[in-house]
C-alpha cells in the first residue's frame, strides 16, 4: 500500500489531468507528484491549499474521504473581519446551509500561524481587518468551511487544511509530498 502526503498548493486542481478546460491548461497533480496508481482520497479546491492524501488503496480513500467516518480534517483559515465569540459560537454548534445542518465544529481564534507565504498573495485592504481561525471539522462537504464561513460573516480570503486525521503538513513546503 502506498500513501503519500502532498501539501497542495494554490491553484492546482486536486486530480492528475485537467479535463474539460478548453483554455490553458491548469496546473494538476501531475506537475508535482510521479508515482504510478496514486489517487487523490478527497479532494481540496484550486483555490485551497495544503494537506492532500494520496493512496493507491480505494478501501483507505474511502475512509479518509466518507463522511461516515468522521474523520477529522483541520483548516487555518484567514477570514475577513475580526471574530467575536457568537460567530465562533455559531460554528461550533452547527449552521444550515443550503444543502442542510452541519455537524458541530471546533473553531477558535488563532495567531497568524507562521506558514509560507502564497502566490498570488492574499489581497490585503486597509479599511477592513482580517484574523485567522482554526476550524475542524468532520465531515467534507463541497466548500464547505468557506460557506460555513461566510454564513456566519466572516469570508474565507486563504484556506489551508493543515491535518486530516493524524496526519499533518509538519515540514512539508507547498508542492513537496512524502511517502509514509
Amino acid at each position: 500500500m502506498t500513501v503519500l502526503l502532498f501539501n497542495k498548493p494554490y491553484g492546482v486542481l486536486s486530480q492528475f489531468t485537467d479535463r474539460g478546460n478548453e483554455g490553458s491548461p491548469r496546473p494538476t497533480l501531475s506537475a508535482f507528484v510521479d508515482i504510478p496508481g496514486v489517487y487523490p482520497a478527497g479532494r481540496l479546491d484550486r483555490d485551497s491549499e495544503g494537506l492532500l492524501i494520496l493512496t493507491d488503496d480505494g478501501k483507505l480513500q474511502a475512509r479518509i474521504a466518507s463522511p461516515k467516518f468522521k474523520r477529522a480534517k483541520r483548516y487555518l483559515a484567514q477570514v475577513e473581519g475580526t471574530p467575536e465569540e457568537a460567530q465562533l459560537a455559531a460554528l461550533r454548534a452547527g449552521v444550515t446551509l443550503k444543502d442542510g445542518p452541519t455537524r458541530p465544529a471546533r473553531a477558535r481564534r488563532i495567531d497568524p500561524p507562521g506558514i509560507w507565504d502564497r502566490n498570488p498573495p492574499v489581497r490585503y485592504r486597509k479599511t477592513v481587518p482580517d484574523a485567522w481561525i482554526e476550524i475542524e471539522l468532520t465531515e467534507g462537504r463541497n466548500r464547505q468551511v468557506r460557506r460555513m464561513c461566510a454564513h456566519v460573516g466572516l469570508p474565507c480570503l486563504r484556506l489551508v487544511r493543515w491535518s486530516v486525521a493524524d496526519w499533518t503538513l509538519d515540514g512539508l513546503a507547498p508542492g513537496a509530498w512524502r511517502k509514509l
